[in-house]
């Protein structure tokens, strides 16, 4: 994996590059959709390919639970089994033992934990979980670490970090072993205490990895503090590697986060609020379930060149979840993540032209005032 930094805007931190994996090249800054279990929930492969995804996430704690490592690697791992041949980025299952945290314990070792499917007990070491994201072929491998909740006590976070960066250098140990051409991602922790993000970040650099990612956030802090540790943790991480902020999402997240020198994220938001009835617009959110838009025949969003907003209107789509028809979710998807892979795209096209602080403040200003009356 290489990451080659081709430009830096004139007036801000936003930055230009192109990441090469095994099974392809990604632009960045880059927003890549979840498929959690092998599947981008509501769209096809195809689909995902028209509307130029270059790179999608993958599960591991998801996809070691069902349908099994046996199962994939029969399967040939998991582009084969799903059919998608572009890359692949895994996470490590960390934020899922998080997210568990009634049912797992964590030792120096790695996590013992309880499925929540159906309570077998499993136990996660680094190296397992990066033998499982070997197996499963992905093209950007994410170290195993602890995610911290928010709010968190210094020492708990200080404990935590410890454990995060002993489980780094295991992990790029099992890398070197394998002698592979996939990319490794370290993952700063370190809660929102500036000292921790940046002893974890010094830390995470001396072992040495393709890419970095800084976990811990978007996990229920305020914004504010969301954006400053987010900018305060890139400013020391290295220029030449690829930044990360994971589990982060809103429109408005990803240009502040590009603004302060992030190229990737992630995040279910899109396809979660699709499911649910919400559009994301170039004028900010717009709930079709209302009843406002009852005999609204305008498109979702007048500004979108998508396949949605060029074929069906507003009524269209509020009729289709109102009688509980499977297609609503799926065209409110496919739109979500047009609009998303579509301001991305924007995003490199402003920092190509020095202009990115015009783009991020005209685009900002046009979520904020909402629909026109």
């Amino acid at each position: 994996m290489n990451f080659t930094l081709l430009k830096t805007d004139a007036r801000s931190k936003a930055r230009r590059g192109v990441l090469e994996t095994p099974h392809g090249t990604v632009q960045t800054p880059v927003f890549m959709p979840v498929g959690t279990q092998g599947t981008v929930k509501g769209l096809t492969p195809a689909v995902i390919h028209e509307l130029n995804a270059e790179i999608i996430l993958g599960n591991t704690y998801h996809l070691y639970l069902r349908p099994g490592m046996d199962i994939m690697e029969q399967a040939g791992g998991l582009h084969s089994f799903m059919g998608w041949n572009k890359p692949i980025l895994t996470d490590s299952g960390g934020f899922q033992v998080y997210s568990l945290a009634q049912l797992r314990k964590i030792t120096p070792e790695g996590v013992r934990f309880q499925s929540h499917i159906d309570g077998s007990q499993h136990f996660f070491t680094p190296e397992k979980t990066y033998e499982i994201q070997n197996m499963l072929g992905s093209d950007i491998i994410m170290v195993f670490d602890e995610c911290v909740p928010y709010p968190s006590e210094h020492t708990y976070a200080c404990n935590s970090l410890k454990i995060t960066v002993e489980w780094a250098k295991k992990c790029k140990i099992a890398h070197k072993k394998n002698n592979t051409d996939k990319g490794l991602f370290g993952i700063v922790q370190g809660s929102t205490f500036k000292d921790l993000r940046s002893e974890c970040a010094y830390a995470l650099q001396e072992i040495g990895f393709d890419g970095y990612a800084i976990g811990g956030l978007a996990v229920g802090e305020p914004q504010m503090l969301l954006y400053e540790f987010a900018g305060y943790t890139a400013d020391i991480l290295p220029c030449e590697k690829p930044r990360y902020v994971m589990g982060c999402g809103f429109p408005e997240d990803l240009l502040v986060m590009v603004e302060n020198g992030i190229d990737m994220f992630d995040c279910v938001i899109p396809t979660r609020y699709a499911r649910n009835g919400t559009a994301f617009t170039s004028r900010g959110k717009l709930p079709v379930k209302n009843g406002a838009y009852k005999n609204d025949f305008a498109p979702l969003d007048p500004d979108c060149s998508c396949y949605v907003c060029t074929h069906f209107s507003r009524a269209y789509l509020r009729h289709l979840f109102n009688t509980g028809e499977m297609l609503g979710p799926v065209l409110l998807t496919q739109h979500n993540i047009h609009f998303f892979l579509e301001l991305m795209r924007k995003i490199r096209t402003a920092i190509d032209n020095d202009r990115y602080v015009e783009y991020k403040n005209e685009t900002m200003n046009k979520l904020l005032e909402g629909e026109t009356p």
